[in-house]
């Protein structure tokens, strides 16, 4: 709502958190200030010992058009590493991706290579941009 009072058009925000089962969901919608104190090598000491290795990213996007808010919600499932593992590449958009295990993969998304990334079937999965782009257009607004 603050950007589109910005730009008088329509606009779309997406917010993600980041849920572990064993530790009653957290660092939840605090992910990055988790990052940047702990970093995954605290969220690894945090899950020492724990059997339950549970995980999902969840994820909300906005859409406002100046009358109505429409919100969509995304779920990815997972399981965490007991380690770092993976590489270092230009695709990571968090350090979640060294100890973040797809549902159904025995991988991490550091260890997955970009096809694999890419065409990885998304077990477990709601992506919030595609459920945004369904109703987007079934209501007749492409």
């Amino acid at each position: 709502m603050e950007a589109y009072k910005l730009v008088n058009k329509p606009c779309i925000s997406l917010d993600c958190g980041f849920w572990i089962d064993e530790l009653d969901g957290f660092p939840r919608a605090f992910v990055n200030f988790t990052l940047d104190t702990i970093g995954i090598d605290g969220i690894l000491k945090l899950m020492e010992g724990k059997e339950n290795r549970s995980c999902r990213f969840t994820e909300c996007l906005s859409y406002y058009d100046g009358k109505e808010l429409h919100q969509f919600m995304g779920r990815h499932e997972g399981t965490l590493a007991k380690q770092i593992l993976g590489n270092d590449t230009d695709k990571k958009w968090s350090d979640l991706w060294y100890i973040y295990k797809p549902y159904g993969y025995d991988k991490t998304l550091a260890q997955m290579t970009d096809e694999e990334r890419t065409n990885r079937r998304k077990y477990e999965s709601v992506d919030s941009m595609q459920e945004f782009a369904k109703w987007y257009k079934n209501n007749g607004l492409n």
